[in-house]
């Protein structure tokens, strides 16, 4: 049996065991609405780039709102935080970025669907575990390019010229997360095209590859663990506490979503000797606000 003839013969049984999802009717609707009333063009162009300002600062939200309530404090990182007034000026730069870097690359999301071929139709929309399966094979070719070429950027050589603007916070915080020199974005962001090459089935699995993405990269940068988080769920995943110390640290913990390539390199010893310390309480306690 082929891969194409197994994949549809789980599809078959899923959808006669699993009940199906009461939404996905009003879903369709909006779908086949937009398909129809919005040019091929547009959905990927002025979509994609009002789901990616929609999602940036819709996840960046509530890490900002909790800096304010007194009981999510048990969940910051670092103790202190960052003041209004760098956050702000975070905040202009990274309007800069989006609208002057990735916005004119946004805009390249039509012609790249044109030239590979990418439907947009509901009839061949993947099926949700599809979707989950290929964001993972993405999210791992993406942390490999990001480990390697983030490593690289930290040479003492390039380090100041690139780099640098992005460790401007040593105390991350959500809205850091694309606050970087416009070459480091085109450096970096090339890990997040470049699997699309492979995987990218359809628009929406575009846009569902950016949530992911999104999602995760704010959520290291967001400066709080929460214990909830369901990202943890996932194989390897890195999280908060890993790449909050290498803002704290600037160097080590290089990967971008899992631990693979920094424990396979030993470029989390300093990690781990920081965690051993604090176990033995040798960590100085980090000054917590008032």
């Amino acid at each position: 049996m082929d891969i194409n003839s197994t994949v549809n013969a789980f599809a078959s049984f899923y959808d006669h065991v699993v009940p199906g999802n009461p939404a996905l009717p009003y879903f369709e609707l909006g779908w086949r609405y937009m398909t129809e009333n919005y040019s091929k063009f547009a959905i990927a162009t002025y979509g994609t780039i009002l789901i990616h300002e929609v999602m940036y600062f819709g996840i960046c939200l509530p890490g900002f709102i909790s800096q304010f309530l007194s009981f999510m404090k048990i969940f910051k990182i670092q103790g202190q935080k960052e003041t209004f007034e760098k956050q702000w000026m975070c905040m202009k730069r990274l309007l800069l970025n989006h609208f002057f870097v990735q916005i004119p690359l946004i805009t390249g999301s039509y012609y790249y669907t044109v030239m590979m071929n990418i439907p947009y139709d509901w009839d061949t929309l993947p099926r949700w575990y599809s979707v989950l399966g290929r964001c993972f094979c993405c999210a791992v070719i993406e942390d490999t390019w990001h480990y390697f070429f983030h490593r690289l950027l930290h040479h003492r050589r390039v380090y100041k010229y690139i780099h640098k603007v992005h460790h401007h916070f040593q105390v991350p915080f959500g809205l850091v997360a694309e606050y970087a020199h416009p070459l480091e974005t085109f450096i970096l962001g090339a890990g997040v095209f470049i699997p699309m090459l492979i995987f990218a089935n359809h628009v929406f699995f575009l846009w569902a590859w950016m949530f992911f993405r999104l999602l995760e990269t704010i959520d290291v940068h967001s400066g709080y663990d929460f214990p909830f988080n369901p990202l943890h769920l996932i194989p390897g995943y890195a999280g908060a506490r890993w790449h909050d110390f290498h803002h704290m640290n600037f160097n080590g913990n290089y990967s971008s979503t899992f631990v693979w390539w920094d424990k396979l390199f030993g470029t989390d010893h300093q990690y781990k000797e920081y965690l051993s310390k604090k176990e033995l309480g040798m960590v100085i306690p980090e000054k917590k606000d008032n």
